[in-house]
């Protein structure tokens, strides 16, 4: 069965991985390891292994899920997929030979457009030479503050037909980006309890960045206490601009 999702920028979720671990700020109010402690409770068998409570939580220690990698082969219906919604699938903990298996199966999966997104870029960029690129394929990497710039340039070194960035939440100025090779943005803010505030300026700088560096950008939400208290309206319209996939060389 595919996850309906409620994500403004994708159709359908899958994840052949749960469970992870807090890197940097941007996983400070992480909403899915809440969700995680939810459903371990609900005694959902995916959810039930534990994490390092220095970095994670209940139900979601990072654990694989083979039986989940034919989800996609049996949904006959073209969908865009957000990968690993509850996970990070270049997590240290996933082996590179399971990581390979995911890209088989959205190699197979051509109809569908399938959307990977990592706050780890330092391990994608290292094995991304042992990964085999399909063309309906969208690699992201977390932006979410000046200190992890650095990810976008590991991205670079990434064969993907889309590239993008999930300033989400953005919870500073990301001035001077440099959006070379860069198909995509999203922007957003924290939602949740204790989420923290994000300053219009920071957002309309990014917008103004990505129409300079011909970049599609896509405003999610505003964030608050829920995600859509705040509405997603910037300057009185929405922004839902979506990337045109690049041709892949094949080497």
């Amino acid at each position: 069965m595919a996850d309906k999702s409620a994500i403004e920028w994708t159709e359908a979720t899958w994840n052949p991985t749960t469970g992870c671990d807090r890197i940097s700020s941007g996983c400070d109010n992480c909403y899915a390891m809440t969700l995680a402690k939810r459903l371990k409770a609900m005694g959902s068998a995916k959810y039930q292994t534990d994490g390092d409570p220095r970095t994670s939580g209940p139900g979601f220690g990072v654990a694989l899920h083979p039986d989940a990698l034919d989800i996609p082969r049996r949904w006959r219906d073209p969908r865009t997929v957000f990968v690993n919604s509850m996970s990070d699938l270049f997590h240290a903990r996933v082996p590179l030979t399971y990581v390979q298996q995911v890209f088989a199966v959205m190699r197979e999966t051509p109809r569908h457009t399938f959307q990977v997104l990592t706050k780890r870029a330092s391990r994608l960029a290292k094995v991304a030479h042992q990964i085999d690129w399909p063309a309906n394929v969208w690699m992201g990497v977390s932006v979410e503050d000046h200190a992890q710039r650095e990810r976008v340039a590991q991205l670079r070194e990434v064969p993907a037909a889309v590239r993008f960035i999930s300033a989400e939440p953005l919870l500073g100025p990301l001035v001077d980006l440099d959006l070379d090779g860069i198909d995509w943005l999203i922007a957003g803010g924290e939602s949740g309890q204790g989420c923290r505030p994000m300053d219009p300026a920071w957002v309309r700088d990014l917008r103004d960045q990505c129409a300079a560096a011909g970049t599609a950008f896509f405003f999610k939400q505003w964030g608050g206490r829920t995600p859509k208290v705040g509405g997603r309206h910037l300057d009185g319209r929405t922004w839902d601009e979506m990337p045109a996939p690049r041709l892949l060389v094949q080497a």
